[in-house]
């Protein structure tokens, strides 16, 4: 099993940056990919960044302003973060993170990212 913790979203005006935070614990070495979606109200979810190894997988409306990264810490939790730049308001949404292992798919509890004047 693998519980995943975000943090870092809110309200913010456009050409704002906010920093995603995601903590995985649990049995994270079985983990290998993690990653962001995000889903608007009416829309249905979708992949924002993934990273797997040294793979990363970007939609093509992020490109250029957000960044994923992640990083496995000594404490038995393994991070992973969404560097968001320049945001707009077709951004907002509820942002989960995910994390995949072999016949299991992991969601954390969503954080609303808000992008407005």
């Amino acid at each position: 099993q693998v519980q995943l913790v975000e943090s870092g979203g809110g309200l913010v005006q456009p050409g704002g940056s906010l920093r995603l935070s995601c903590a995985a614990s649990g049995s994270i070495f079985s983990i290998y990919a993690m990653g962001w979606y995000r889903q608007a109200p009416g829309k249905q979810r979708e992949l924002v960044a993934s990273i797997s190894g040294g793979t990363i997988n970007s939609a093509d409306s992020v490109k250029g302003r957000f960044t994923i990264s992640n990083i496995s810490r000594d404490n038995g939790k393994k991070m992973v973060y969404l560097q968001m730049n320049r945001l707009k308001p077709e951004d907002t949404a509820v942002y989960y993170c995910n994390a995949k292992e072999l016949g299991a798919d992991y969601w954390g509890q969503g954080t609303q990212v808000t992008v407005s004047s």
